[in-house]
């Protein structure tokens, strides 16, 4: 059997077996690239509020009150969401979920967020988006709907052999000489070409023409799923050098405790950054178990990795770190634009456009590959 032919067989026999999961996570990743447009024209009326003449806003502890009353102790609450837009709501997440159930219906029991008028108090929607269309999506893309551990691993080990199929793939798609190269840029068909060449065609021009913008979304969905792909590319960024640790923080328990912390701490941040795109203040996490809250402030709309990262004593309000871009290295620098490169937003609209086509032929390409397969396999028989 010659190299070419091998390379076929292993191209093949890799798409069959993750041909179904690479469409799933391809065109759930298409969808989700426009996530923010679809929530703003879906749920206008609980995002956009009228702002008053007066535009005083109501301090978050008594948000908190009257969010933490309405969830009735369903599940903690994880973060709150602060636009710095005067007619955005603000966003309370109470979140409770169980990464070691299999199913995502167990394994994300509680997901409900509240949606406030900053300026009135008035509570716009108790929405419990476990069920909600665009968190099915993105669950779908992340999980497979199989609960988070093992529908994670299974949609990183399909992505790794997309990667591969990827490579091979251009390996049979190189021309073996100058009039076969006629056929592999551009579709030469004619009234009478048949469905299967054009099929095939199908399946290798635009995979060719995708091939380097697949490489890129599949190689940055990797970083989420192996923690190998992550310290990896981060150590090619820093030339050889692993990326240094974060710093250690955590609150004082001795420092006197201030009352309503969250209202102190967003003042703080906002102070810090009126031109923020909004806040987030992460109430808990990995930080809060030490007493700390972190704040996460992205400077610009659709750029995350453009942004600074705080840590409160949530007791005390006192500031204990602030980690900017700048004083990244390169390769943290690299992982903190990962989501942006992934979803195409670090170019903008146009590379939102330009993901979302490439993840719509990725998802063509397993079902063209197959009936190429099918065809190839009647004809045989």
């Amino acid at each position: 059997m010659s190299i070419r032919k091998a390379i076929g067989k292993i191209h093949l026999w890799l798409g069959l077996v993750s041909g179904v999961m690479v469409f799933i996570v391809s065109i759930t990743g298409a969808i989700y690239v426009f996530e923010k447009e679809i929530k703003n024209l879906i749920y206008h009326d609980r995002l956009f509020v009228h702002v008053p003449v007066d535009p005083k806003r109501v301090s978050l502890h008594i948000l908190r009150a009257k969010a933490d009353a309405i969830i009735n102790g369903e599940a903690p609450l994880r973060a709150i969401d602060i636009p710095a837009a005067p007619d955005r709501s603000v966003k309370f997440y109470y979140e409770k979920r169980d990464h070691s159930r299999f199913w995502y219906t167990n394994s994300q029991q509680v997901v409900k967020h509240v949606y406030f008028n900053p300026y009135t108090a008035e509570v716009l929607d108790v929405a419990n988006t476990k069920w909600e269309f665009l968190e099915v999506v993105e669950w779908m893309h992340f999980s497979l709907l199989l609960g988070y551990n093992f529908g994670h691993q299974v949609v990183g080990w399909s992505v790794l052999i997309f990667v591969i199929m990827l490579i091979t793939g251009i390996v049979l798609w190189w021309p073996k000489n100058r009039k076969a190269a006629r056929q592999r840029f551009w579709f030469r068909w004619k009234e009478t070409t048949r469905w299967k060449r054009k099929n095939y065609d199908l399946h290798n021009i635009l995979g060719f023409y995708v091939m380097a913008v697949a490489l890129v979304i599949a190689i940055t969905g990797l970083v989420w799923s192996f923690q190998w792909v992550n310290e990896g590319i981060q150590w090619l960024a820093n030339g050889g050098e692993a990326s240094p640790p974060m710093p250690m923080v955590e609150s004082n328990p001795l420092l006197q405790q201030s009352d309503h912390p969250l209202d102190k701490i967003y003042a703080a941040v906002s102070d810090k950054h009126p031109d923020a795109y909004f806040y987030s203040i992460y109430v808990k996490s990995t930080l809060a178990e030490k007493g700390v809250y972190g704040v996460f402030v992205p400077l610009l709309q659709g750029r995350n990795w453009k942004s600074v990262s705080y840590a409160f004593d949530q007791y005390s309000v006192e500031q204990l770190s602030k980690i900017a871009h700048a004083d990244k290295s390169n390769g943290q620098k690299l992982r903190s634009m990962n989501y942006d490169i992934h979803t195409g937003r670090i170019l903008g609209l146009p590379g939102k456009i330009l993901a979302f086509l490439a993840s719509l032929i990725c998802a063509s390409l397993p079902v063209s590959g197959f009936m190429i397969w099918w065809g190839r396999r009647k004809k045989n028989k």
